[in-house]
């Protein structure tokens, strides 16, 4: 049985992630979306609403679970049985860094767990969380960016934050 793992922040979910796990979801008899923590970025959703939005947004596939982490990733890898990482690239900048990363865990998985790379449909290369959180702040149509579930979500999250001030 293949066991596979797809983490990121997904703050928010895109289409480009949707595209990358729908794809890694048919490689695999179970994929784990894994919702983590990311020390370097601004994250303006939290835990529960990162996942809640995956969760919306990927209601139609039946073979995936969502889970959290607060640690390190090739830990998790490695002590919940995971064939394999699954990772998305969108253009150069994400293959230098994203090769830097499986080198790195290449160390701690010490041959049990193999990194795959899917490259973006061309049409999603664009969009990346941050661009989406700064123009749906800003007011402006991030339809074609995220499912039609994130972003009724999203505008949900929003107007809640504004009954708040």
């Amino acid at each position: 049985m293949t066991k596979g793992l797809y983490a990121g922040s997904f703050d928010p979910i895109t289409i480009g992630h949707l595209d990358i796990l729908e794809r890694a979801a048919r490689l695999c008899d179970e994929l784990t979306i894994l919702v983590v923590r990311n020390y370097s970025k601004k994250l303006l959703y939290s835990e529960a609403e990162r996942v809640e939005m995956i969760r919306r947004a990927t209601a139609h596939i039946p073979n995936i679970h969502i889970d959290f982490l607060n640690g390190h990733l090739a830990t998790f890898v490695l002590e919940n049985d995971y064939n394999v990482v699954y990772r998305g690239l969108r253009n150069n900048a994400d293959f230098d860094y994203e090769i830097q990363l499986a080198q790195i865990y290449a160390k701690y998985y010490n041959n049990k767990v193999e990194t795959v790379y899917l490259m973006t449909d061309p049409r999603y290369s664009y969009i990346s969380s941050s661009i989406v959180k700064e123009n749906f702040m800003l007011g402006a149509d991030v339809s074609g960016w995220v499912a039609p579930s994130t972003l009724e979500y999203m505008k949900e999250l929003q107007k809640k934050q504004g009954e708040k001030k």
